[in-house]
């Protein structure tokens, strides 16, 4: 990577943020993909009411500029040397916002918020859906086409964007529903929010690699939006754009955090799995060209497209990793994470107590939004080394489900396991999903893959 000033070659760089669940990091990568500056800032979640989840839209924005800023300014850089900006976020984190002003409606709704729960359970039990599916088992039977069978085993969840943006325009404040009326709304998850913010409020389409054409259930796998599920939903289908942009003179590019993660880990093989543990545990597999169909809760998801080539994964999910680690902390059961390794190979097993990590409800292959946290087993000789012991073993007892489930229903060969995350600096953790797994893990040295996959595809959009 370089560029020609004054008859110089000037070596340029790569600028890459990752917007997690609870923290926002940015790199600036060199053209070996070494790390020559970095900053990260912590995020708040608000919980305003029990399920709720949501951020602050503007503190975002604001944390967002603080990283890029301090990034270029640990690397002792220029932000001119900048040539790509990638940007991998959490994905199905969503919020409307004024059209002409920029203001937000509401503040964003986390991918980890129960609000549309029972709107869950009642489209899933609705007429309409088992008519949809019926129909769609009709359409698969007459075509073996594999897009009808997956559409129809689709349910929906909580941490899809779409039921939660059909109660937000039920349930939100006169003005919101006014915008809508007029045309002055819009949707989008972060990285939209972020793409307005940077180009402030403009449109101005360029050449991209891959974006995020995986955040929404209505992006449906033909890849382009399907106008029967958004009409089913009545969601209005001109407030759902996917744009990719030039930012001033820095081309832009977003990627979804776990398919960022994905590419990050070099997952670029049928087979390949990626293992990420930040505030949720996410394991994906790469079906290779064919989207997967499940029955258990995996879902299909288009990892990245580069050129007329796409890649598919299939994903399966556990909200609540760090968000269980983070809670005890919280309630003194240690100080520092670091002591959790310590504490749990301390005792000679958990006294007979499981956790279960349910604080937003179970994912596959469980798939029930209202189940709960909780302690089971507690006795007068349980002492914090078992509490957190039964926590740390729950990580590991959910990545075998999901383990289990992926090889049950895929039928792909694993060729190779890798992992990431901040979770996965715990060799209590890794050691037992090892074990219970029977196959290598691979570790890396630097766990922000996220970022790294995504400065990986910017760089590849530049011709680095």
């Amino acid at each position: 990577m370089g560029t020609l000033r004054n008859g110089f070659r000037k070596e340029t760089f790569v600028l890459s943020v990752d917007v997690g669940t609870t923290s926002i990091r940015c790199h600036v990568y060199d053209k070996a993909a070494k790390i020559r500056g970095s900053c990260a800032r912590k995020m708040t979640l608000m919980y305003p009411e029990p399920g709720r989840v949501e951020l602050d839209p503007e503190e975002l924005w604001r944390e967002f500029v603080v990283v890029v800023k301090g990034a270029v300014n640990d690397s002792g850089l220029q932000m001119s040397q900048m040539e790509a900006l990638g940007i991998s976020t959490q994905r199905a984190t969503f919020t409307n916002w004024n059209r002409k002003t920029g203001e937000p409606f509401h503040n964003f709704i986390s991918w980890q918020d129960l609000r549309a729960a029972d709107l869950v359970r009642s489209w899933n039990s609705s007429f309409t859906m088992g008519a949809v599916h019926s129909v769609m088992k009709l359409l698969h039977f007459l075509t073996r086409q594999k897009r009808f069978l997956a559409a129809s085993l689709v349910v929906f969840s909580t941490q899809h964007v779409s039921l939660r943006l059909a109660w937000m325009l039920h349930n939100c404040p006169q003005v919101l529903s006014q915008a809508v009326r007029e045309g002055n709304c819009c949707f989008g998850t972060i990285d939209t929010w972020l793409l307005y913010k940077l180009t402030k409020g403009k449109n101005r389409p360029s050449y991209t690699v891959c974006d995020g054409v995986s955040n929404f259930l209505c992006f449906f796998l033909k890849m382009c939006w399907s106008g029967f599920l958004c009409s089913l939903l009545s969601l209005p289908l001109s407030i759902f754009p996917i744009v990719a942009v030039l930012c001033s003179s820095v081309p832009f590019l977003q990627m979804a955090d776990q398919q960022a993660a994905m590419f990050g880990e070099c997952c670029f093989d049928t087979g390949d799995v990626k293992i990420t543990m930040g505030t949720g545990t996410f394991m994906d597999i790469n079906t290779g060209n064919k989207p997967h169909t499940s029955i258990a809760g995996l879902y299909p998801l288009v990892g990245w497209k580069i050129g007329s080539e796409v890649v598919y994964v299939a994903e399966g999910n556990a909200a609540d990793t760090g968000t269980a680690i983070k809670w005890a902390q919280e309630l003194e059961l240690f100080s520092d994470v670091r002591e959790t390794e310590a504490m749990a190979t301390s005792v000679e097993d958990s006294d007979g107590v499981c956790f279960v990590p349910s604080f937003s409800g179970l994912q596959a292959p469980l798939n029930d939004p209202g189940a709960c946290a909780s302690f089971m087993g507690l006795k007068p000789s349980t002492n914090k080394n078992h509490l957190v012991r039964a926590i740390l073993e729950s990580v590991a007892f959910r990545n075998k489900q999901l383990y289990d489930t992926m090889l049950r229903e895929t039928c792909i060969p694993i060729t190779k396991i890798r992992a990431d995350g901040g979770v996965c600096t715990n060799d209590f953790i890794m050691q037992l999903t090892t074990n219970l797994l029977g196959q290598s893990i691979s570790r890396p040295t630097h766990f922000d893959m996220s970022s790294l996959g995504a400065a990986f595809v910017a760089g590849l959009g530049v011709g680095g």
